[in-house]
């Protein structure tokens, strides 16, 4: 069937960076911004991976926002509610220092305004574990923004997380497409090349490679934006 849709990670593959230090510097700030509100820094820290792994593990009854700040407000009370103004405020006036710990490629924007010359169609699959403006501000530093892509997942719009297959088919209900005319393309093997379970075509980018199972590798097609490219072309 014929590839119509080119979906994307963000974190590792449009926008180079070690997850880990990313990790750091995200948390080593919100955790500066939120302690000028009452939040000790590691119990904040804790608060939020508790948050975030629920989100990981949502059932689809709930969005992903949701699902998050039910759980923090089960570690803070309910004044954690009346604080989602401070976080907000974080992502607009402080996040923006996270990006010096992440990388740039200008190939990352070139490819995807190519591949769109070409007709495809490109959305962003990035795991929905952040609200909409920290998502278009990781998009601006990899040198892209939301109208570069036809849909972008984020905690609002989203009822799943990688590597969920669900997911997956809430994409495609989206974009109203079957997974066999869709490529998925990321760095994180558990994560990303999960969707040719549904189906889908499949190109692992190792720059940034996650493969936290290390799991044999050798059989996904795999490169750079160049390599990429020259993929896309044999499936035309």
């Amino acid at each position: 069937m014929k590839t119509r849709v080119i979906l994307f990670d963000l974190d590792g593959t449009l926008l180079p960076m070690d997850f880990h230090v990313f990790v750091k510097a995200y948390f080593g700030e919100i955790a500066k911004r939120l302690a000028q509100h009452g939040y000790e820094p590691n119990a904040l820290i804790d608060g939020i991976w508790q948050g975030m792994y629920a989100m990981m593990k949502n059932d689809g009854k709930k969005r992903n926002e949701e699902v998050f700040w039910d759980t923090f407000v089960t570690v803070f009370g309910e004044q954690a509610r009346a604080d989602e103004p401070h976080f907000e405020r974080f992502y607009i006036e402080d996040f923006d220092k996270v990006q010096a710990a992440c990388g740039f490629d200008p190939k990352a924007a070139t490819t995807v305004a190519a591949l769109k010359e070409k007709g495809f169609r490109v959305a962003l699959a990035t795991n929905p574990v952040f609200p909409s403006i920290a998502t278009e501000k990781r998009m601006q530093w990899a040198g892209l923004n939301k109208d570069d892509f036809e849909l972008f997942t984020t905690y609002e719009n989203s009822r799943y997380c990688k590597p969920n297959l669900e997911y997956y088919k809430d994409i495609l209900s989206q974009l109203g497409v079957r997974a066999e005319e869709c490529l998925m393309v990321g760095n994180d093997v558990s994560e990303d090349m999960v969707a040719a379970q549904l189906g889908m075509k499949v190109f692992l980018m190792p720059a940034c490679l996650l493969n936290k199972d290390n799991k044999d590798v050798s059989a996904y097609p795999q490169g750079d934006f160049d390599d990429l490219l020259t993929y896309v072309e044999s499936l035309l």
